[in-house]
């Protein structure tokens, strides 16, 4: 594992801020009191199918940009990565997805990753590389289930098994 590289000064501090402000407008805008929630221009884009969700992921990979401006770590940039393509993924599912996008916080959740790879770097970073090693362990092993399962239908149906 390489060095914690340190972040960088003050100088990022006005970008800082300019991604807290978009993630409280596209995660926090209003609340909905029915709900008991807040909910952002992420979830009420949602609603338009595709072009949402598509939309959420390129605003928030501006957030990307910041991080990697402030000289972000990969492991950090993976991890930040990883909450976009899941909001954008599991957010495309027609209605499920709709109500992901209400609890499913990808910009504040990128927001808070940062300031925490802000205030202690090596300990931000550890943790995303475990994140992302344990998503990868996950992605593997079901890809191992489901060629495991297509070996044994196939040959259940050439009358092998």
């Amino acid at each position: 594992m390489r060095d914690a590289v340190a972040p960088a000064p003050r100088s990022g501090e006005a970008s800082l801020d300019r991604l807290r402000l978009l993630a409280r407008l596209w995660d926090d805008l209003v609340r909905v009191p029915v709900l008991g929630r807040r909910i952002g221009l992420d979830a009420l884009i949602g609603l338009v199918p595709g072009l949402g969700d598509v939309a959420g992921a390129l605003v928030a990979s501006w957030g990307l940009v910041v991080a990697a401006r402030l000289r972000a770590p990969a492991s950090v940039l993976g991890r930040m990565l990883l909450n976009i393509g899941t909001d954008a993924l599991l957010g495309a599912i027609p209605l499920l997805g709709d109500l992901f996008d209400i609890g499913w916080k990808a910009q504040r959740r990128n927001v808070a990753l940062l300031e925490r790879w802000l205030a202690t770097p090596a300990h931000a970073e550890r943790r995303s590389t475990l994140v992302l090693v344990a998503v990868a362990a996950g992605l593997a092993g079901t890809l191992v289930f489901a060629i495991w399962v297509a070996v044994r239908i196939v040959g259940w149906l050439l009358g092998l098994a």
